[in-house]
């Protein structure tokens, strides 16, 4: 077996910076947060209704956002009538929309970006990720998600 032209975590790295910044933008053209956007993404899989602690440690393990600044930003996203709930939280019609719109938008984004490449390769790359993703996770004792 050769070695990786460049270092595998250096290639991950570049490849979620570069990712995660193009979310970003298209989030911001929207006028809407990254932690926002986490937020209703998490409440919508995991939901319909989610619980309030779970929510908030899911959201807390976030590399930008700390025990604070996800008490703002979900006393932010109940004030803008996006979601709503005590114990559980689930999201308002208005949040469903933006979740919604949201996941438009960057489905087809990635689907332009992804389509530049042949599916089998998209499809090993994936399967290849989760499976180093869940085997590190095992072997170094770390949380995978």
């Amino acid at each position: 077996m050769t070695a990786p032209s460049a270092p595998f975590g250096i290639t991950v790295a570049y490849a979620e910076r570069t990712l995660s910044a193009t979310l970003h933008r298209l989030l911001a053209e929207r006028d809407v947060s990254p932690g926002t956007w986490y937020a209703l993404n998490l409440i919508a899989v995991r939901g319909p209704r989610l619980d309030r602690a779970t929510l908030t440690v899911e959201l807390e393990g976030a590399r930008t956002l700390t025990p604070d600044s996800v008490r703002e930003l979900l006393a932010r996203l109940e004030a803008d009538g996006l979601l709503h709930g005590d114990d559980e939280v689930e999201l308002s019609a208005e949040g469903e929309a933006l979740h919604r719109s949201l996941r438009g938008d960057i489905a087809g984004r990635s689907a332009r970006l992804l389509g530049q490449f042949p599916a089998e390769d998209v499809e090993t790359t994936v399967r290849t990720l989760r499976a180093i993703t869940e085997r590190a996770a095992e072997e170094y004792r770390v949380d995978a998600d």
